[in-house]
């Protein structure tokens, strides 16, 4: 297939959907890692496809759902000072933190941009060198890259005003830390496409050894994401646990080894906060010490700030996959896209923003 319809044609999902119900023999559950993953099931009605008993939950793959609420503190400090540019993607903005955020930031008059790349972050503090450019550096694998080269290109023009305040997260300790645990139900993964494409499926290998799991590469469009729960299906159903790519026309099993040893020349492997999840060893990237100077923790001295999670919002629980967002007796009352409770709500790939845009109506009828 070379075109997107192609991978929406309703009349290929109804032959895939018609494999699986052929292939199952007994309930099974999978996590879809990606929050892009997430809103394509729901937007698609592609669990409702599904034979009864293989059921999706869905995994802590949306990066501004699980950027703990003292990063967000610490964003919105850092804004607040005097001189600063703070840049982030729009998606930020809205994520409460404990006592308001970037978006209130702006509204009181500060300067906080949304950008379209950290890049655009570098040619600020380039073009305004009497003021301090901080982008917040959110995001999985993908985004990584990215900033990494922002770093590079800040130290290569010897930009001094220019800085990151970091919150990236890896996926392969999330997935072990979530097959550790005794509450996990989570029988096969289906890992982001995008993640591996960047770091390629050597990794996975031994979780999938380890906890006798399938893992398969999957892509984003409908098509993609039932073959995946197809080939995932296959392997349990045959006592298999293996790596798969059905991701193969963007995936290859080595990644992209430039942008990889980018990260690893600029970014070294850190415990790091998940939020509602708590902290996960080695599942994080910070600066490596050549590097530390563009560290906005250390640069604004907020680095000591620490919060704790509210109770209320049980978004924890939805990205380990034990409760869905219909489970929430705040859905859709006490929190909403514009009274989020937790990230889940506000983030493009949240999932209970995509159960709220696509699902609404049945829950309000239930």
């Amino acid at each position: 297939m070379k075109y997107l319809d192609e991978y929406r044609d309703a009349a290929g999902a109804k032959k895939l959907a018609a494999q699986l119900r052929r292939v199952a023999t007994r309930p099974w559950t999978l996590m879809e890692v990606c929050g892009g993953q997430t809103h394509a099931i729901i937007k698609f009605g592609i669990d409702e496809l599904l034979p009864p008993g293989i059921e999706l939950v869905h995994g802590p793959g949306c990066p501004v759902c699980v950027t703990p609420v003292e990063i967000i503190d610490k964003a919105i400090e850092i804004a607040r000072r005097r001189g600063v540019i703070f840049c982030s993607f729009g998606d930020m903005l809205r994520v409460p933190g404990s006592n308001g955020d970037l978006l209130s930031a702006k509204a009181d008059g500060h300067d906080v941009r949304i950008v379209y790349s950290p890049l655009d972050a570098v040619r600020l503090a380039a073009a305004n060198p009497d003021r301090e450019v901080v982008f917040f550096a959110v995001g999985f694998e993908t985004t990584a890259p990215a900033n990494a080269m922002a770093v590079a290109q800040a130290h290569q023009r010897g930009l001094k005003n220019f800085s990151l305040l970091v919150s990236h997260v890896l996926v392969p300790p999330a997935i072990e830390s979530l097959m550790a645990s005794q509450r996990s139900r989570v029988q096969a993964f289906l890992a982001a496409g995008h993640v591996c494409t960047i770091m390629g499926v050597e990794e996975y290998k031994p979780l999938a050894e380890r906890f006798r799991v399938p893992i398969v590469v999957t892509g984003f469009e409908p098509l993609d994401i039932l073959q995946g729960v197809l080939m995932a299906v296959t392997q349990l159903e045959e006592g298999r646990a293996e790596v798969e790519n059905q991701y193969a026309r963007s995936v290859r099993p080595e990644g992209n080894r430039p942008a990889q040893a980018l990260i690893r020349e600029i970014f070294e492997v850190a415990d790091r906060k998940w939020r509602g999840i708590g902290e996960i060893p080695r599942s994080g990237l910070r600066l490596r010490e050549p590097y530390r100077m563009y560290d906005a923790e250390s640069k604004f001295g907020v680095a000591s700030i620490t919060r704790e999670e509210a109770t209320e919002c049980i978004s924890g629980l939805i990205m380990q996959g034990l409760k869905k967002p219909l489970d929430c007796p705040a859905f859709g009352t006490r929190c909403t896209p514009e009274t989020p409770l937790g990230a889940t709500m506000v983030s493009s790939e949240g999932a209970c923003a995509a159960y709220y845009r696509y699902r609404r109506a049945v829950n309000s009828t239930t």
